[in-house]
């Protein structure tokens, strides 16, 4: 208390303060009726002394009880309320507003939800602050894109700093990759795949060019043959470096990452006000100091810790056990941020968003409560029966006696990494619009010209070095498309080859399509341009899902058969 007998502001929690006003729909502070009601916090400056040094109120409005709460100003019944202080009258909105502001958050994964739940309407200067970011060092493709599938790396570490995590084990740990999950959002955002990759996984970690903190670069030589988790930490390795190593593992490049570490769980739990999980059996494990009874549990701070760090007493008591009591976790954490008692809970979402924003570490393409809004947006689209769990398929080490690391599972882990990279759903949703399909399936059906006839320039658009010449190659010799050639390098990268062409060349476009075995989604009906001889030919652009020359493009619209779990179900720990 102060010399006036208020509480000071250091001493209020900022969550007790914001309301909603149902005027406008946006949340603002709420203070005692004289005091000036601000849109947003601006910085703290020092109330004025008396001669003695006591505080002075700013304003001559009468003291009150420090126990009773002041309400705020009646207005009478019929008369239009009069803006705060401070802040310019704004037309009322149309009732339902307010609640859209906050149903943006929901559906959106784990620690991106928490971290984009309050971009839309809190104190954005001060939330900026919060956020640490760390250099993608070229990593990522520079950040994600609406309009395209997304791709965010979740890492999460066992950094044993913070008050009380130093009991968890080595307390001079320099925080490996722990816990990592690539989170791939669909392009039409109808779902989502959580794929958990396993710390024991024997892997080749590829050399990471590195920012120092004093602003220098290097490059950090890579290792073959080493646990997954040593991307991160060994050898001053940055979350850069994880991402590099999950590019050359799965072929998939990164949007953008975010780290977490033990303090997260504990912060963000408590925020939410705890998430409920389900024990198949009674647990009782002394090395994560978990000990909870068989049943639907309610967890947070650091039984929440305990819970996700948990393996000895549950499985087979390893990596693998560990990772579907994450997994679950992670379901229950989603469902809670997207419940109604969460969404329409100004204090909870305050309070997360001050949580989310201390507790992550992000790539420097995502280092504002813009970005992170943004990107909130485009994953609060999904919908937890939309959004499957599953690992990367392993077999335990056959090079060690004693088995304590995996590798990868062969066929069906190249199986899930390319149903992910061709943004195919893990689950019953339907990537594309049936009326979408149908037309995509449209294009490959009708009369084909002979291979003699079809006219074609083919452009290398994020293919191997040399692919455009060796496809031509392959096409005039082996496939009898005598009319094609080399035009060189597209313009601009893409991720999937295309087959653009005007209308009076479908006969064309169907043949081609039948010799490389392309999709109907890569047929591309627009228009054609004339080569160096002024005639008409259709456009063949290489993406980076180039297979090979004289290999068909043979994507499967069916995802892999592989254990799997929805954020919507409750799954119980045995």
């Amino acid at each position: 208390m102060d010399a006036t007998g208020r509480g000071r502001a250091d001493d209020i929690d900022p969550a007790d303060q914001w309301v909603l006003n149902p005027n406008t729909g946006e949340y603002e502070l709420r203070l005692s009726p004289s005091a000036p009601q601000p849109g947003v916090p601006g910085p703290r400056r020092a109330a004025p002394r008396s001669a003695g040094g006591a505080v002075r109120s700013r304003t001559a409005a009468p003291e009150r009880a420090p126990d009773r709460d002041v309400p705020p100003p009646r207005r009478r019944r019929g008369v239009p309320e009069e803006p705060p202080p401070g802040r310019r009258g704004r037309r009322p909105v149309k009732k339902g507003k307010a609640k859209k502001v906050l149903l943006w958050t929901g559906g959106t994964m784990a620690f991106v939800l928490v971290a984009a739940a309050g971009g839309a309407y809190l104190y954005i200067k001060h939330l900026n602050d919060n956020i640490t970011s760390v250099s993608d060092d070229g990593a990522s493709t520079g950040g994600f894109s609406k309009g395209k599938a997304i791709n965010i790396l979740l890492i999460g570490t066992d950094k044993r700093t913070g008050k009380g995590n130093t009991k968890y084990g080595d307390k001079d740990s320099v925080g490996h990759a722990d816990t990592t999950i690539l989170l791939h959002v669909s392009k039409d955002r109808s779902n989502a795949t959580a794929l958990s990759i396993p710390r024991d996984l024997i892997t080749d970690i590829p050399d990471c060019p590195t920012k120092l903190a004093d602003g220098t670069e290097k490059v950090i030589p890579g290792t073959d043959n080493v646990r997954f988790n040593t991307s991160l930490g060994q050898d001053d390795r940055t979350p850069s470096c994880t991402a590099r190593t999950v590019t050359e593992l799965t072929g998939i490049t990164p949007d953008n990452f975010m780290v977490a570490d033990f303090n997260a769980v504990k912060t963000l739990t408590t925020a939410v006000g705890g998430v409920d999980v389900c024990l198949g059996k009674d647990i009782n494990d002394p090395d994560s100091h978990l000990n909870l009874k068989k049943g639907t549990r309610h967890i947070q701070g650091e039984t929440a810790l305990a819970f996700v760090r948990t393996r000895h007493a549950v499985g087979f008591g390893g990596d693998l056990s560990r990772i579907t009591l994450q997994q679950q976790f992670l379901s229950a954490l989603m469902r809670k941020l997207k419940s109604n008692d969460t969404l329409t809970d100004p204090s909870k979402m305050i309070k997360i968003a001050e949580a989310g924003t201390k507790a992550l570490t992000v790539d420097s393409n995502l280092d504002s409560i813009g970005k992170l809004k943004d990107l909130g947006l485009e994953l609060g689209k999904l919908n937890p029966k939309n959004l499957a769990f599953t690992t990367v398929p392993v077999i335990d080490n056959p090079a060690e006696k004693v088995k304590a690391t995996v590798v990868l599972k062969p066929g069906a882990a190249q199986q899930v990494f390319d149903a992910i990279k061709n943004d195919v759903s893990f689950t019953a949703v339907k990537a594309q619009k049936k009326k979408e399909a149908a037309a995509e399936a449209a294009r490959l059906k009708g009369s084909k010209s002979a291979a003699s006839e079809v006219r074609v320039r083919i452009l290398n658009g994020g293919a191997d070095a040399g692919s455009a010449q060796a496809e031509l190659s392959y096409l005039q010799n082996t496939a009898g498309v005598l009319k094609s050639e080399n035009a060189g390098n597209a313009e601009a990268s893409q991720a999937k080859t295309t087959l653009e062409y005007s209308p009076d060349q479908a006969d064309q476009a169907r043949r081609l399509a039948d010799i490389l075995g392309l999709s109907g989604s890569a047929m591309k009906p627009g228009k054609s341009v004339t080569n160096d001889q002024g005639l008409p030919t259709m456009t063949l652009t290489l993406g980076k899902d180039f297979p090979g020359a004289g290999e068909k493009f043979t994507a499967s619209s069916k995802a892999p058969d592989v254990d799997k779990t929805t954020a919507d179900k409750v799954e119980c720990a045995k």
